[in-house]
């Protein structure tokens, strides 16, 4: 069993700002933590650029081109999103390293992976970037295992923001499922329990808002009595999770109580999942995440999952609200998907 990291310090050549937290120093704390307490079964892998190609298969060619037509220049894309002289070529290379490690995965070639990437991707738009987001990777990943030969992918996004860009990539279409639990009402704005899906693909996006101050109890419920269920009924032929650390309870920017043993719990479902639904394969991918000792140590116990050197189990006793939340999720879905009685 070999679990690829797919790591590069040109990632670190991203620079949003002074004091931006979408910094450096969030990989230079994982890798760390890393060298400090290494994996078992564990490989690195340096990660090559995204091709035009891949990079069309979720964005038009004038966002493209931009981004490209940055590369070694500054610039302010949004309030939340700006370049450096390093920053085209990062994003490059994190599409290309979400490509490659769905690849790797597919092919058998690795158990599983995680791309330990930045800029993270979740929140960037078919046409424009957006939440310090310059390329949608995991959207790159999805569509990388359907030309792959996958008919069916799962999508499941766990970052404290809900992955706007993803949702909208995909939303009008069934062999993408997306799953989506965040903070809500909070930024974007967009991830509402009944936002179900567009045209054909209604009943493929499935989104639950929680308020903040869900604790790992509140998520295990969200992924036991929702995610679960649909994923299993579903049966993708590859898992892919935008790993956002942000739901972290040191994290700055969320407002969530999740703790290392919650995001291990997480990665423990989905290993889980995979194992029995599409023969293990799975890949994360880092979204957010900015408390530098939460990040590195939630990410170090996912990769211990992933490499089956741990195994975390959700502690029991959700809240009300969380309860309430799923309740407005299955409302939205009933007519999609069975709920587990």
């Amino acid at each position: 069993m070999t679990t690829r990291l797919f790591v590069d310090p040109r990632f670190e050549g991203h620079i949003a700002g002074p004091v931006h937290p979408e910094s450096p120093g969030r990989l230079r704390a994982i890798l760390e933590v890393l060298d400090r307490a290494p994996i078992a079964q564990t490989e690195r892998q340096t990660p090559r650029p995204a091709t035009r190609e891949e990079l069309l298969a979720v964005h038009e060619a004038d966002h493209v081109d931009l981004v490209v037509s940055l590369a070694g220049k500054s610039a302010q894309l949004d309030p939340d999103t700006a370049m450096s002289p390093g920053s085209a070529d990062a994003a490059l290379l994190a599409a290309g390293a979400a490509a490659q490690a769905t690849l790797d995965v597919m092919t058998g070639a690795a158990t599983n992976a995680f791309a330990l990437v930045r800029p993270p991707g979740h929140h960037a738009e078919r046409a424009r970037a957006m939440g310090f987001c310059l390329f949608n990777n995991v959207a790159v990943a999805a569509e990388t295992a359907r030309r792959a030969g996958a008919e069916r992918v799962l999508v499941l996004d766990w970052d404290v923001h809900h992955g706007n860009g993803t949702q909208h990539t995909f939303e009008a279409r069934r062999d993408v499922l997306f799953l989506s639990s965040h903070q809500f009402p909070y930024y974007p704005g967009s991830g509402a329990p009944d936002e179900v899906g567009e045209g054909a693909g209604r009943g493929f996006t499935v989104n639950v808002a929680l308020p903040a101050g869900q604790n790992d109890a509140d998520y295990g419920a969200v992924f036991h009595d929702v995610f679960l269920p649909i994923a299993q009924a579903y049966r993708p032929d590859l898992v892919l999770v935008s790993a956002g650390f942000d739901p972290h309870r040191a994290d700055p920017i969320g407002g969530m109580n999740v703790t290392e043993r919650g995001f291990a719990a997480m990665a423990s479902a989905m290993t889980q999942l995979a194992t029995e639904v599409c023969g293990g394969r799975l890949v994360l991918l880092l979204e957010g995440g900015y408390d530098l000792d939460g990040l590195s140590q939630s990410v170090h116990a996912c990769i211990e999952v992933l490499s089956a050197q741990r195994r975390d189990e959700f502690p029991t006793g959700a809240g009300a609200a969380a309860s309430r939340s799923i309740a407005e999720t299955w409302n939205a879905q009933r007519s999609f998907w069975k709920r587990p009685s």
